[in-house]
């Protein structure tokens, strides 16, 4: 099947390692830190450019928000040859003592079976989604060589932006999540089913437990730079099979 929503554009092409992010602004931001990067593709706002990072081929692409959304993007760069993946995102702390553009690297992720997850799963029931290992342990190295101390954990994936009740935070807390955004357990789950790698490194924009503001894209940009060059050198590092 040829890809419906990602329409190359002539000569363009998908490389096998690649960075997603829901906000086109924050791959267009990250794509500067490509050499030789071309916008492949504009279909639908899925902004994607393709260049090299240390002269290795590394693809960014826009995946939009929520779990369709990811899985439509993630199956047509399975189609394309993606190999690696990494998203790059925002998410909402729940821990204590969370800051504006604190780096999280996720170790597996919860969700609501239902909806997109039951189409693919067939019952209801929580598929696997943990990242792959390898990815994850070089995204952990390498922001330590860069003197970023990532906080891990799981994190929850919520297809309900605005639906977090006052309890929301302190249910998933006692269950051992550190973090709620809306793409990585879709992301995990459907990359094991197809064989590929997958792995997240998230900036908090704000917190359920405590008012620290609301960080968009602007206020996250020193930030979102760092996340991208964590993952970039991270995938550099991925082995990828052929």
């Amino acid at each position: 099947m040829n890809p419906v929503h990602i329409k190359l554009k002539e000569g363009g092409r998908i490389a096998e390692r690649v960075i997603v992010a829901g906000d086109p602004a924050r791959v267009k931001q990250i794509s500067e830190l490509l050499e030789d990067a071309k916008l492949v593709n504009d279909n639908r706002g899925l902004l994607a450019y393709t260049g090299k990072y240390r002269g290795v081929d590394v693809s960014i692409v826009t995946h939009g928000m929520g779990v369709p959304s990811v899985l439509i993007v993630l199956e047509e760069l399975v189609m394309l040859g993606a190999k690696a993946v990494v998203r790059v995102g925002s998410c909402g702390a729940m821990y204590e003592g969370a800051r504006i553009g604190d780096i999280i690297i996720a170790t597996g992720c919860s969700y609501y079976p239902g909806g997109a997850y039951y189409q693919y799963q067939r019952e209801i029931v929580c598929g696997p989604s943990s990242p792959d290992f390898e990815l994850t342990l070089n995204l952990y190295e390498v922001s330590k060589q860069l003197d970023v101390s990532p906080k891990l954990g799981p994190v929850l994936s919520s297809d309900a932006f605005y639906a977090e009740d006052p309890d929301f935070a302190k249910k998933w807390m006692g269950r051992g999540v550190i973090a709620v955004e809306m793409e990585c357990a879709a992301l995990f789950n459907v990359a094991l089913m197809r064989d590929i790698k997958a792995a997240a490194i998230l900036m908090v924009s704000d917190s359920l437990l405590e008012d620290i503001g609301f960080a968009g894209a602007e206020e996250l940009r020193e930030h979102a730079d760092k996340a991208a060059r964590i993952a970039l050198e991270a995938l550099t590092r991925t082995e990828v099979s052929s």
